[in-house]
């Protein structure tokens, strides 16, 4: 059983959440996103989550140029995800490292006034309870194509990678994980979070890299794991 396994329904995720504004970043379902915590707010934040049920939702702030603006009321992207901290550990200087796994997207219906140096959200689950069923929809990615894209992309990028893990991984964890990490700009993060599933999702993956590929520039070559 995984580790979000255990969320079978709306009812199972809590409907006020803390939440993590951060811009540039997005988290989808049953992937893992790591963050280096330092602020005092979310060293708060985060150690009330270990205490509680380790519920924390990302989502990005709306035409911010800070990474996590400091103002409470600075306005939210519509739609989140929520994520389960799944593992963490402390550093030297006290910061706290710590890893998310996706759970469900949400809409924010409205915000809690707390005394809380962080903020808490109302959220719905409604509208994405499907993203609780472990690879739905993957069936109907064009995978052969999929990876023909991302294969002339990684080349377009003098990138390399392990093809023998990215041809084992579930099509779900591999399109979630890319539109994760893609170096993409807060619009296009949001838009592939918003995708209607993951056919919808895996097709703009592969829009926005013929675009690159379309439109090559310069780089050093890294890899992809």
């Amino acid at each position: 059983m995984g580790i979000t396994d255990r969320y079978r329904s709306a009812g199972d995720l809590p409907s006020s959440i803390p939440v993590f504004p951060l811009q540039g970043a997005i988290l989808l379902p049953r992937s893992s996103l790591p963050l280096n915590v330092y602020e005092p707010r979310y060293l708060s934040m985060v150690d009330d989550i270990i205490a509680g049920d380790r519920i924390v939702g990302i989502v990005q702030p709306l035409g911010s140029q800070e990474e996590s603006p400091q103002a409470k009321g600075h306005p939210l992207r519509g739609t989140g995800c929520v994520g389960r901290l799944s593992a963490f550990s402390e550093t030297e200087d006290g910061r706290l490292l710590i890893t998310l796994t996706g759970i469900c997207r949400f809409d924010i219906a409205g915000e809690c006034r707390t005394a809380k140096p962080y903020r808490i959200c109302d959220v719905n689950y409604v509208p994405y309870i499907k993203d609780l069923v472990r690879g739905h929809g993957q069936d109907a990615v064009d995978w052969p194509r999929f990876l023909h894209i991302l294969k002339n992309y990684l080349e377009a990028r003098s990138l390399s990678a392990d093809w023998d893990s990215i041809q084992r991984s579930p099509t779900e964890l591999l399109i979630n994980t890319l539109a994760m990490i893609s170096p993409y700009g807060p619009e296009e993060k949001q838009a592939l979070l918003e995708a209607h599933d993951l056919k919808a999702r895996a097709e703009i993956l592969m829009a926005l890299a013929e675009m690159e590929i379309a439109a090559p520039d310069s780089g050093t070559g890294s890899s992809l794991h």
